[in-house]
C-alpha cells in the first residue's frame, strides 16, 4: 500500500470517529444545554490535554506574545464550540456538516486581509460557487431558517477565524499557549453560565461525555498519523467523508434522510473546497496555504487542535 493510500485510509477512519463523536453530542443535546455539554466536555478533556502539553520541552512562559490575536482566536473557538454543539442537537447531521464545510471558503477570503494572500480569479470563482452551495442547502425564502442554521453558520465563521489566526501568529506564539487558552476560557465561561441551565446528569451520560473526549483524542492522533504518512492534498479532502457517516448515522439513529437540495448544495460545497485544496497544493499558488493547514476539525475549545499539537511535538504535516 502506498503512503498516500495508507494516510487516506487512516484519515477516513479518523473522520468516522469524529462523526461518531458528533452523534453522541446530538444525543446528549436532546436533554442538555450546549453550555452544559461544552463544560463537561472541556472538563473531561483536561487530563488528555495535560498529557499532550507535557510533551512541550521548549522554555518560556504562558504569557502570549500576541494577546489581541489570541483573544480573537479564543473568542472564536468558544463561539464555535457552543454553536456547533447546539446545531448538532437541533439540525440533521448532514445539514450541519454541509454548512460547516464552508469554513475553508471563508478561510480563503480571510487570508487576503490577514495573511496578505493573493486570491486569483479561479479561486474566487470556487469560493463564490461554494457559497452558492451554502444557499442551496439553506434555501432562504422556501424554508424556515432557524436558530440552528444560524448556529451552524457561526460555527463555520468561528472555525475559520480561529484557523486563520493560527496561521497569522503560529510561527511566533508557543503552541502550548494557543492550545491552553481556548480550553481554559471555555471552561471558565461555561462554568459561569452553567448554574442557569444545569440539569442533573446520570452517570451514564457523564460516561458518554468521557467517551466522546476519548474519541476526539484518538481521532486527532489518527489525523496526525495520516498527515505523517501521506500528502496534505490527499489527506485534507478526506474530511468531506463525514457527510457519508452523517447519512448513515442520521438514517439509522435519527430517521434523517438527506433531501435533494441538501445533497446538491453539499456536492457544490465539497467540489469547490476540493478545488481550492488542490489549487493551493500546487507549488507557488498559495504562499500561506491557509486551507491545507486547517483541514483537521474546526477549533471548538473543547479539545486541543490537531495542527497545534503537531507543532508542539515538532511534527508538521507535509505539503
Amino acid at each position: 500500500m502506498t503512503p498516500n493510500a495508507r494516510g487516506a485510509l487512516i484519515a477516513l477512519a479518523a473522520f468516522g470517529i469524529y462523526a461518531t463523536h458528533d452523534v453522541a453530542i446530538k444525543v446528549l443535546g436532546g436533554s442538555y444545554s450546549p453550555i452544559q455539554i461544552v463544560f463537561f466536555s472541556v472538563l473531561l478533556s483536561f487530563p488528555l490535554a495535560t498529557i499532550m502539553l507535557m510533551r512541550d520541552a521548549s522554555p518560556g512562559t504562558l504569557i502570549p506574545r500576541h494577546p489581541w490575536w489570541l483573544a480573537l482566536r479564543t473568542g472564536a473557538a468558544v463561539a464555535t464550540g457552543t454553536s456547533a454543539f447546539y446545531a448538532f442537537s437541533v439540525l440533521p447531521l448532514a445539514q450541519v456538516y454541509a454548512i460547516i464545510f464552508a469554513s475553508p471558503l471563508i478561510i480563503t477570503v480571510l487570508a487576503i486581509p490577514v495573511l496578505g494572500e493573493v486570491v486569483r480569479f479561479r479561486r474566487w470563482l470556487a469560493v463564490l460557487v461554494g457559497l452558492a452551495g451554502v444557499l442551496v442547502v439553506l434555501r432562504p425564502g422556501t424554508t424556515d431558517l432557524t436558530l440552528g442554521h444560524a448556529a451552524a453558520l457561526v460555527a463555520a465563521f468561528g472555525g475559520a477565524i480561529a484557523a486563520i489566526v493560527v496561521r497569522k501568529i503560529g510561527a511566533e506564539e508557543r503552541p502550548v499557549v494557543m492550545l491552553l487558552y481556548p480550553m481554559v476560557v471555555n471552561f471558565a465561561v461555561m462554568a459561569v453560565l452553567l448554574p442557569f441551565v444545569y440539569v442533573p446528569m446520570p452517570i451514564e451520560h457523564l460516561g458518554l461525555l468521557g467517551v466522546t473526549a476519548c474519541f476526539a483524542w484518538i481521532a486527532g492522533r489518527m489525523i496526525i498519523a495520516a498527515y505523517q504518512s501521506g500528502e496534505a492534498a490527499i489527506i485534507a479532502p478526506m474530511q468531506y467523508s463525514q457527510i457519508i457517516w452523517a447519512s448513515i448515522y442520521g438514517y439509522f439513529f435519527f430517521d434523517e434522510v438527506i433531501d435533494l437540495p441538501t445533497a446538491a448544495g453539499t456536492g457544490i460545497i465539497i467540489a469547490s473546497g476540493m478545488y481550492i485544496v488542490l489549487r493551493e497544493s500546487r507549488s507557488g499558488n498559495s504562499e500561506n496555504t491557509p486551507v491545507l493547514r486547517s483541514r483537521s476539525r474546526a477549533e471548538t475549545g473543547t479539545v486541543p487542535r490537531v495542527s497545534l499539537y503537531m507543532r508542539l511535538t515538532g511534527r508538521t504535516p507535509p505539503r
